[in-house]
């Protein structure tokens, strides 16, 4: 089968650096884009009509900044917790802590599904211990599912609310649980990464149902169809590809975030850059946590 190329690159649109960028989210009420700086805690805000960026610089770890029904406040998974964020005066309003949450262990991935749950990972800061897990947490409920990871990445909800697909990265596998009303089923093989590929990072979800994965040292995205064939890659031009989102006017631009940590800046110079590319696919709008 010959592979399918997206005929697009990606453009740099916030020469950011970021240490380890992540978690990219559109707000269509403000034409905005949100993602973080997990290893040199900020929260960045880029707003491509005018050009213009923010930052809000943090004193704790954060793996992702949500939407809330104020544009100025945000659903931040901090190391210790998940938290509301008000971004002009710093204030947290904490939210809950898992119970299982580990010394050593940080929050990493968010996503606010279609029913306006938060769903959220945790894993093992230091990457070595499979002590991580996923979880939902809406109407004053944590549930716990698939766990047993050491880096974790999802989870994300199909539109349609049917299935959850999450990724263990350390392993190099994406699962899905099929959801049927409330209860989130057992895990299920979806993709494997070959060697080759890297390693499955930030997921989205476009809004035919097709899962959008990053590539974290494989320099690439890849689009797979819900029955977890490949649709097209898309090459990225820097190796550590983390998070993509759907933005702008009619959703069909993808930003990515990628990473710089580790990495030689003069052999990779574009690492840890904000990209943006066309895709000619509709995503979908990022949906607002319901429980603020």
């Amino acid at each position: 089968m010959t592979l399918r190329v997206h005929p697009h690159t990606p453009r740099v649109a916030v020469p950011c650096r970021c240490t380890l960028g992540e978690e990219a989210t559109w707000d269509a009420r403000s034409g905005t884009l949100t993602w973080v700086d997990v290893e040199t805690p900020t929260i960045w805000r880029y707003h491509p009509a005018s050009g213009e960026t923010q930052t809000f610089p943090q004193d704790e770890k954060l793996g992702f900044a949500l939407l809330t029904r104020d544009p100025d406040t945000v659903l931040a998974g901090f190391e210790s917790g998940v938290a509301l964020l008000h971004l002009a005066s710093g204030r947290r309003d904490p939210l809950v802590t898992p119970d299982d949450h580990c010394s050593g262990n940080r929050l990493n991935s968010g996503h606010v599904g279609p029913d306006g749950a938060l769903y959220f990972s945790t894993m093992d800061d230091a990457e070595a211990e499979p002590t991580g897990t996923f979880h939902r947490w809406h109407g004053g409920r944590l549930d716990a599912f698939g766990g047993g990871v050491a880096v974790s990445n999802g989870p994300v909800v199909t539109p349609d609310g049917s299935r959850i697909y999450t990724a263990d990265t350390a392993e190099g596998i994406i699962r899905a649980h099929s959801v049927d009303e409330d209860r989130i089923g057992p895990p299920r093989p979806f993709a494997i990464f070959e060697s080759a590929w890297g390693k499955p990072d930030g997921l989205t979800v476009d809004a035919a149902g097709y899962l959008w994965v990053c590539h974290y040292g494989g320099s690439r995205i890849t689009r797979f169809d819900p029955a977890g064939g490949i649709e097209r890659i898309l090459p990225v031009p820097t190796a550590l590809v983390t998070k993509c989102a759907f933005g702008g006017p009619d959703l069909t631009t993808l930003y990515v975030t990628t990473a710089l940590r580790g990495r030689d800046p003069t052999v990779d110079p574009m690492g840890g850059h904000l990209f943006a590319v066309e895709t000619g696919i509709q995503g979908l709008p990022a949906a607002i946590y319901r429980d603020a």
